[in-house]
């Protein structure tokens, strides 16, 4: 039997790849759950899942976590700045356990997208590539819940702001992409990569939706990356720190996190979620 990983299981993500390799019908004792804290997946364990300690930064945990596994989900790490290394640590981990596939979560167009969070994952996949195991990228588009979890305070104040212009956002649920990540982990089918994005949509689009589904009108004020940034030092945020995450809406606007491409539907055999049945979910959470 073939036996698949899941590396930051207690994640997001990485918790609902594992569930959806249960949705696969594939054994619990087939699944292993990786985490840096162990206490934090025991719903997972409580599933049949196997759960073992491994931390991107402990290179000494990733042997044993590893050990055993033939397919791997490796997760990209959430510390900017600190992931060519910790995923390097995987990588390195994978290898003398003998892990013979490796499904990447990367970035929407990698190697040609002007986002800052893409250096590191471009990196990443070098890294894989070079290495000895086969290897898929998942290159993922912006997550649905980046916008939905902010709900309260575009209906608290009204408006949206950002630096996106009119460019359009292939986004999808946290749930599309790990459904995507199960299927093309577990499929005898190997691809080099996939880019992956859902139904696109714009920063006023999603404005208007908040709206409807809310019954408050909500506006998108457009403006420049540098007078987002500048926003954001008002609220706490360090200069640095702000000028990179609002050149991610500058990447948006520049058409970075946009594709045409149907992998995500293939790959789950539906239609992604839409923005519209995302944002009405988030609000009826919310009465």
């Amino acid at each position: 039997m073939t036996t698949y990983a899941v590396t930051g299981a207690s994640g997001h993500l990485g918790r609902l790849i594992v569930h959806s390799l249960l949705d696969l019908h594939i054994s619990p004792f087939d699944v292993i759950a990786i985490a840096r804290d162990e206490d934090k997946v025991e719903d997972l364990a409580d599933l049949g899942v196997r759960v073992r300690e491994g931390d991107y930064t402990k290179p000494e945990t990733l042997a044993e976590a590893l050990e055993g596994v033939d397919r791997l989900v490796l997760v990209s790490g959430s510390e900017i700045g600190s992931r060519v290394a910790q995923h390097e640590n995987v990588l390195r981990a994978a290898e003398e356990a003998g892990v013979q596939r490796i499904a990447y979560t990367s970035i929407l167009s990698a190697p040609t997208t002007t986002n800052p969070l893409a250096p590191e994952h471009l990196e990443t996949e070098r890294l894989l590539e070079a290495s000895s195991i086969e290897t898929t990228f998942l290159r993922n588009g912006w997550y649905l819940e980046n916008y939905t979890a902010q709900v309260p305070n575009y209906i608290a104040g009204g408006a949206i702001y950002g630096a996106a212009d009119a460019g359009r956002i292939s986004a999808a649920t946290r749930a599309d992409f790990a459904e995507a990540a199960a299927v093309a982990i577990s499929s005898d089918e190997v691809s080099p990569w996939y880019e992956l994005g859902g139904h696109a949509f714009t920063m006023a689009e999603l404005a208007a939706a908040v709206s409807e589904a809310s019954g408050t009108p909500i506006v998108y004020r457009d403006m420049t990356v540098d007078e987002l940034a500048a926003g954001m030092v008002t609220q706490g945020m360090s200069e640095g720190v702000a000028q990179f995450f609002a050149s991610i809406d500058g990447a948006i606007a520049a058409g970075q996190l946009y594709t045409d491409s149907d992998d995500l539907a293939e790959l789950i055999d539906r239609s992604p979620t839409t923005m519209a049945d995302a944002v009405a979910a988030a609000v009826k959470a919310l009465q």
